[in-house]
């Protein structure tokens, strides 16, 4: 019960440190593989590189796009009919800030320019909610693997905590079944000093007999 408790104060100020943080998204100019491009940054809380990657890359399946990946992740002919009517190929990595959390990094190829707050208010609109949706939805994902971990930990603990009660029954079992023993030995040397004392008794007689055969024996001229 105590370890549950303990638990439970670790789970409640983790999720209190959670919910101070806000998840931004950023504009500026960052390098990708085929050079400088405008690009959209969301910091995504709890999420490590392989889940994020793993998760934007589901998503971009989902808007029909072929995803591939090397330095970065391409998804080639996105189509997101709030962001265009026509495809969109999308540019992203991930990469740690400074608060030790990542942030996802975000290009829209829009065909001939790419996407920023200046020259494409609407869809730059549209894409900030794509992305503050997915980094919500993958901290979300990431707090749920962390709890199935920790529930695992505490069924663990429990089992551990189970065993421990268990193993205290059988030594005060065996205390009880010791006790029973001793009594039983300390009546055994009772009854085995009363047999000594008997047979004493009988040997000394015996003594005594065979001196007087003897002495019979003897007394023969």
């Amino acid at each position: 019960m105590k370890i549950f408790i303990i638990l439970v104060i670790v789970f409640l100020f983790n999720f209190h440190s959670f919910s101070q943080k806000k998840i931004t998204i950023d504009e500026r100019t960052k390098s990708f593989a085929d050079g400088s491009h405008n690009a959209l940054i969301v910091n995504i809380y709890e999420a490590d590189e392989d889940l994020i990657l793993k998760e934007w890359k589901r998503l971009m399946k989902d808007y029909k796009a072929k995803v591939s990946s090397k330095k970065e992740t391409f998804a080639d002919d996105a189509m997101i009919k709030n962001l265009s009517p026509n495809t969109v190929d999308i540019y992203a990595f991930a990469e740690k800030n400074s608060d030790g959390d990542f942030n996802l990094v975000v290009a829209f190829d829009l065909g001939g320019a790419y996407l920023s707050s200046s020259q494409h208010s609407d869809k730059y609109r549209t894409a900030e909610k794509i992305l503050h949706e997915f980094a919500v939805n993958t901290a979300k994902e990431a707090i749920k693997d962390q709890l199935k971990d920790e529930e695992h930990n505490l069924s663990r603990m429990e089992k551990d905590q189970q065993s421990f009660e268990r193993d205290k029954e059988n030594l005060l079992k065996n205390i009880e079944d010791y006790k029973q023993k001793i009594i039983k030995a300390e009546d055994d040397i009772k009854t085995n000093e009363k047999n000594q004392e008997t047979k004493k008794e009988e040997i000394s007689k015996q003594q005594k007999f065979i001196t007087e055969i003897k002495e019979k024996q003897s007394n023969i001229k």
